[in-house]
Formats: structure tokens, sequence, C-alpha cells
């Protein structure tokens, strides 16, 4: 992995959800070197909204992918977002 390469969380994690970040979003790399086994990472939303996080992820946890599309970001936060009204409804 090297800077600027497009990535996918493959796995689910407290410590990424904590930052809104969920398995399935896509970022990319913003620094030119990994530090103690991780990248900063940012996860844009589309269009002019406010990035979702950037944060350190581990490289084990995501993939690269060829392009990154926020609009699938948006989808997976919406997807946590209206499970957290469920469970603060019950």
């Amino acid at each position: 992995m090297k800077m600027m390469d497009c990535v996918e969380v493959i796995v689910e994690k407290e410590k990424y959800a904590r930052d809104g970040v969920h398995k399935g979003m896509q970022g990319w790399i913003c620094l030119e070197e990994r530090v103690e086994g991780y990248w900063l990472v940012n996860f844009p939303q589309y269009g002019e909204k406010d990035d979702i996080a950037t944060i350190s992820i581990r490289e084990e946890d995501m993939k690269v992918v060829p392009t990154m599309d926020a609009r699938i970001n948006e989808q997976i936060k919406a997807q946590f977002e209206k499970n957290e009204e469920v469970f603060q409804i019950t």
C-alpha cells in the first residue's frame, strides 16, 4: 500500500466504529508511510459534505480497491444511524 491508494475496510471493529467507520467503507491513504502497521486513511462523503473520519487503520484490516465511491460510505453510514435510532427507541 502507498499514499493515495483507494482502500476498503474489510472488518468491523469497535475502535473504527467509534469514529463512524464500518466494514465496507472506502477511503484513501493520506500519508506516505505506515506507522506501526497502521495507515492514516480519510473516509469522505459524496459531494460537499464533511468527511466521516480520518483515522489510523491497520493494514490487514483493509484492501486496495481500483477506485473509491464515497456514496458507498453514505449508504453504510445511513444503515448504522438507522440501527442506532431503533435501539434508542426500544
